[in-house]
């Protein structure tokens, strides 16, 4: 169960715009840096990522710590706060 930090909370408030990527709960700057360098530098053009896996948490989670060295708490921050995030705007 994630963690509902100040940010996921502001993240989940309202509709997601230009936010930058580490806009996202459970994206650091370390992590943000690295996704930016890949070109997932927008919380939407990630949010594109988690809905073409289907908004199915576990793949995105696994997506994000094989190929950007996402910890486990760090994944599931970030997917369900996506997540949530598709349950109020999408």
């Amino acid at each position: 169960m994630a963690i509902r930090t100040r940010k996921y909370q502001d993240f989940v408030s309202e509709p997601m715009g230009d936010k930058p990527i580490t806009a996202v709960d459970g994206i650091n700057e370390a992590l943000g840096a690295k996704l930016a360098a890949k070109g997932f530098d927008k919380a939407y053009i990630l949010l594109g990522q988690f809905l073409l896996l289907k908004k199915q948490c576990a793949p995105f989670q696994k997506w994000l710590k094989s190929c950007y060295g996402a910890n486990s708490f760090e994944a599931e921050q970030c997917a369900l706060c996506l997540l949530e995030w598709c349950y109020t705007f999408v």
